[in-house]
């Protein structure tokens, strides 16, 4: 048995064709098209990388956006300065600061000052509380990315027993809520859980986002099992994920790679949050 790619780069493609025709007809109604305005503290390679990767979807789609590139010792002050100027921007529609974020600076006291109508990472305490509730606005780009993926294979997760690893509020709580709200049965791990293969063992839903390279091994998982990998670790000086790929598609029936999964549907969930958000404040008349 092999198991079925599920590939994020493939449906980001056509995401971002979406997202350009919603794009274009948002600047032809209002005369002024969506703009994202992203915050980098410091030189770290991968989240330059991941900036410049934004930067260049947002062209493509016809939106703008702005990097705002600040030194790696820029107070908070500073920064929640910075962000204040770009709440009351009428042309900022989405606000994304970057993470990680050197020490000085609290990643959670950041996202409470980003208005939540700009909040296109869906990281802030409102948009997180209205995905609690089950009444989601802005849906942290990952996990919206995860729930694209299995809805366009047609996996249906109703009823199935879906097992998370990690509980990040990037990743690991959102896309739990997000499966729960599906009527998945979800079971959360993390570093504290005992006998993490006992659960996995029984996953027909399996996420990983663990931050370990190749945590999950072929006996670990069910057989046919859907397994998503968000994990992105240097491994051998290569790119590999948190699943041991080539032993777990042997056993799986669906499976994300690494990379060309999980991270392109990132990128596309961020367009399409922030069109969301610009539709919303120019119906709203907060134009430029």
């Amino acid at each position: 048995m092999t198991a079925r790619i599920l590939d994020g780069k493939a449906l980001a493609a056509q995401v971002e064709r979406e997202v350009a025709a919603q794009a274009a007809a948002l600047t032809a109604r209002y005369g002024a098209s969506p703009g994202l305005a992203a915050i980098l503290v410091g030189d770290d390679p991968a989240s330059v990388l991941y900036v410049r990767r934004k930067a260049e979807a947002f062209g493509r789609t016809g939106m703008r956006s702005e990097t705002f590139h600040l030194p790696a010792g820029t107070a908070e002050a500073e920064l929640l300065q910075l962000i204040a100027t770009l709440n009351a921007r009428p042309d900022i529609h989405g606000i994304l600061p970057q993470q990680p974020m050197p020490e000085q600076i609290n990643p959670r006291t950041v996202f409470e000052r980003v208005d939540p109508a700009k909040d296109v990472d869906g990281l802030g305490p409102m948009n997180m509380a209205a995905l609690l509730v089950g009444r989601p606005r802005l849906v942290p780009c990952t996990p919206a990315g995860i729930m694209r993926l299995l809805e366009h294979a047609g996996i249906e997760v109703g009823g199935k027993d879906a097992v998370v690893i990690g509980r990040s509020l990037i990743v690991g709580r959102p896309i739990a809520l997000l499966l729960l709200q599906a009527n998945a049965t979800v079971t959360m791990c993390h570093t504290r859980t005992r006998e993490l293969a006992a659960h996995t063992r029984r996953a027909d839903v399996l996420v990983v986002a663990a931050g370990k390279a190749r945590l999950i091994t072929r006996e670990m998982v069910k057989p046919g099992a859907v397994v998503v990998d968000v994990g992105v670790n240097r491994a051998d000086s290569r790119l590999a994920g948190d699943v041991d790929f080539a032993a777990v598609a042997e056993v799986a029936g669906w499976i994300t790679p690494v990379p060309g999964g999980v991270g392109p549907m990132t990128i596309a969930m961020l367009l399409r949050n922030t069109v969301q958000a610009a539709e919303a404040q120019l119906r709203s008349g907060k134009t430029v």
